[in-house]
């Protein structure tokens, strides 16, 4: 990781000498986070004090002082964000006992979208004996948050956490199938402060239109229509 960050800085460099006339570099992402054991993590004062002298002996050649910046977005919120599910059944099947949960692939499409890795813990029961389970949501479509997981034994009732929910969570979530999008909260010092309301089934409807084509045929006019 920091043999990669150092050789793309000094491709940037390169670059950056030819225009005379630059006020910032933007060193872009790609700092990693674990989502399962043995993944990388990225090692932020390693790579800092790197970059800042190569950036500096860079400024120096290049005649005066820029501004370095970085876009570390998922390193910042990714492993602060958790979706709590509650289960609402345990199934044994011919293959694998199913826990089917109260949320699924409208909360978290990471999953099903491109096949990413959450750890799921049973926060309910920490201490029970590990079991294979494979956590399934309440949507018609694909919605298996985790296959094959081993997690403490779960009961109808039990709350199971899923971690790194705090990057691309809820701006990929949706209200497919009319399914409401949950309320999130925020702890600080040891204390919960709502931050997001739970949406409520209004939230849905409130800006459909309702045409009477029957009795009045309603006239649209330009001026009531927002782009």
């Amino acid at each position: 990781m920091l043999m990669s960050f150092c050789a793309g800085a000094e491709l940037l460099y390169d670059i950056a000498s030819i225009f005379p006339n630059l006020t910032f570099m933007d060193f872009g992402s790609g700092f990693k986070v674990p989502y399962k054991e043995g993944d990388m993590h990225t090692d932020m004062e390693k790579i800092g004090s790197k970059i800042a002298a190569s950036f500096m002996n860079f400024c120096e050649k290049y005649g005066r002082k820029l501004e370095l910046w970085f876009e570390p977005g998922k390193y910042i919120v990714s492993e602060s964000g958790k979706l709590l599910v509650k289960t609402n059944v345990v199934k044994q099947t011919t293959s694998t006992v199913f826990v089917g949960v109260n949320s699924g692939q409208n909360h978290l499409l990471r999953p099903v979208l491109y096949n990413a890795y959450h750890h799921i813990e049973n926060i309910s029961n920490p201490n029970g004996d590990q079991k294979l389970y494979s956590v399934v949501g309440n949507i018609c479509e694909s919605d298996t948050l985790g296959f094959d997981r081993f997690l403490s034994e779960v009961r109808e009732g039990d709350v199971l956490s899923i971690s790194n929910a705090g990057a691309y969570g809820f701006s990929m979530s949706n209200q497919y199938n009319a399914r409401l999008r949950p309320a999130e909260v925020l702890v600080y010092e040891n204390e919960a402060h709502l931050i997001r309301k739970r949406e409520v089934l209004e939230d849905i409807y409130k800006n459909e239109v309702e045409l009477d084509f029957l009795n009045t045929p309603q006239q649209i006019k330009e001026n009531e229509i927002v782009d």
